[in-house]
């Protein structure tokens, strides 16, 4: 069977951490596939914060996801701190792709927990349409 692998990239210029809730175990007593997006989803929205985005108020546009790809390294439980490193890359007319590095915050030093890719388009909520990446979108994430 043929497994995803997600190829990050070279540098992460973000990251928060997030402390594991009750709330996010599922029922194996780990965190479950639905709340590793959820996750995700929290750094993505710290990312864009951070750059003085929110993912409805870009450039006068929203995001919306296309796709979403993880890859599972291991397990996390109720009171684990992770951090989340986020880069934004290959950016195309419409959209680019959101990369993420989920690591076990410990003493021994961070475990690499869980890799992921979120395709995210530009897009007028209002008058449900694509719309273009703004320049000054480009210009603020792809670096940072």
């Amino acid at each position: 069977m043929n497994r995803i692998k997600v190829n990050l990239p070279d540098a992460f210029h973000f990251s928060t951490q997030i402390a594991i809730r009750i709330t996010d175990l599922n029922y194996g007593g780990h965190v479950g596939n639905d709340s590793f997006l959820a996750l995700i989803h929290e750094a993505r929205q710290q990312f864009l914060l951070a750059h003085g985005y929110a993912e409805l108020a870009i450039e006068g546009i929203g995001l919306i996801m296309t796709d979403a790809a993880i890859e599972f390294k291991k397990e996390l439980n109720h009171g684990d701190i992770v951090r989340i490193s986020v880069a934004a890359a290959d950016f195309d007319k419409l959209g680019f792709d959101l990369y993420y590095l989920m690591e076990l915050v410990n003493t021994e030093g961070n475990n690499i927990v869980g890799k992921a890719k979120t395709g995210m388009m530009c897009f007028d909520y209002a008058l449900k349409k694509k719309m273009p990446v703004p320049e000054e979108v480009k210009k603020k994430l792809s670096y940072s």
